[in-house]
């Protein structure tokens, strides 16, 4: 019996030893992961998990080699002025959230996006983009957030990006183009954007929409403050009202309340989704500037007729033109002043330069006239 008994035992301990040299491979195995792992880490940068943060580190370029299991890549505040074929070299299959805001960036190339098919997330804001290639995303991507706040260095651009937008960006549903100074949109630039939820357009230029700018039925916010507005056209009020949950924002526009407004004062009155419209206030006409739009009393509004309007629209022009006029004639006449005497000088010899002038050619009419002198020239000359 006590032979069986250390039999056992030693079986036990032969178990042990086996249990703890495999907890001691599975060890080093994490251990050997974990240090390929932060190997593959970029120079300049922090990794964490999944995460690759390489804030402010003054790059030029993206920095190689990336973690293959990369979700997260933060290049915030460097100097990578183009994107183009060699910056995504290899495929990152769990790459979703890119961030590339303030770098200066400039230029995006064909394709530069293909090796991130799993891309969520794009944040390109406060840069000086100003070529972007309609082929930069492949047709298939998956981008959802688009973040272009502060990017668009040639405002004149919007043409390439509404061709951007029908072609690639089909799945965005949040689409940031704010602070970017842009006077107009192609007509139904956001027509394809099936998907469209969120819409920021403010701090930008905007003066008026074109038919079909906002027909998205799932867009849920649209933000429009701060831009150059005077008034809704029907066109936009009606595209507006058919869009159901629909929150827009409208405040900080310059609205010139005349009689022209009156349609969009019914509209702000029945519909309750312009989340500000408390906050509306005239900046037009002069005597009703401040005044909120709601507190109108629509038969009061004044009314011009076209050539009235453009009139008082070009006032203040007219204005600043006779301005400019008034102190370029001031500095001419100082300059006159300052130098009276060369120029008293010079109108003198001209004077005197033409009194010659003129005196030969008085001379010559006598001798012709008088034969007398005539023949006495002849002769003197003989």
């Amino acid at each position: 019996m006590s032979n069986v008994g250390l039999l056992l035992r030693l079986l036990q301990l032969q178990r042990k030893q086996k249990n703890m040299c495999n907890l001691t491979l599975c060890v080093l195995l994490i251990l050997t992961c974990s240090c390929s792992s932060l190997s593959l880490c970029p120079a300049h940068c922090s990794c964490e998990s999944t995460v690759v943060n390489c804030v402010s580190q003054n790059l030029s370029s993206i920095p190689q080699p990336l973690p293959e299991n990369i979700t997260t890549l933060n290049l915030s505040g460097n100097n990578i002025r183009i994107l183009n074929n060699e910056s995504f070299p290899k495929p990152l299959e769990h790459l979703t959230h890119l961030y590339v805001s303030g770098s200066q960036m400039e230029q995006l190339d064909s394709m530069v996006f293909k090796n991130l098919p799993s891309l969520r997330l794009l944040d390109l804001s406060n840069n000086r983009i100003s070529e972007f290639n309609v082929e930069a995303l492949p047709q298939d991507n998956k981008i959802e957030v688009l973040n272009l706040s502060t990017s668009l260095y040639n405002h004149s651009y919007m043409g390439v990006f509404a061709n951007l937008f029908k072609r690639s960006l089909s799945k965005v549903s949040h689409l940031d183009l704010s602070n970017n100074d842009l006077v107009f949109l192609p007509e139904g630039i956001f027509t394809d954007l099936s998907d469209l939820t969120v819409l920021d357009l403010r701090n930008n230029t905007l003066v008026s929409f074109g038919n079909d700018t906002f027909v998205n039925p799932t867009l849920k916010e649209l933000d429009l403050r701060d831009n150059a507005l005077k008034v809704l056209s029907n066109v936009t009020l009606a595209e507006l009202s058919l869009i159901p949950d629909l929150r827009v924002s409208l405040a900080g526009n310059p609205w010139r309340c005349d009689c022209d407004i009156e349609d969009m004062l019914i509209w702000l009155e029945r519909h309750d989704f312009v989340v500000d419209k408390l906050n509306l206030t005239c900046s037009f006409p002069k005597e009703l500037k401040n005044a909120p739009l709601l507190h109108l009393e629509q038969p009061h509004l004044p009314c011009w007729s076209n050539n009235g309007d453009v009139d008082r629209a070009l006032e203040p022009s007219y204005v600043f033109l006779g301005m400019v006029l008034a102190l370029i004639g001031v500095i001419f006449l100082l300059v006159l002043y300052l130098n009276r005497k060369g120029i008293k000088k010079w109108i003198y010899n001209i004077r005197d330069a033409c009194r010659d002038h003129m005196e030969g050619y008085h001379y010559r009419y006598e001798i012709n006239s008088d034969p007398r002198l005539a023949n006495l020239s002849l002769n003197s000359d003989v």
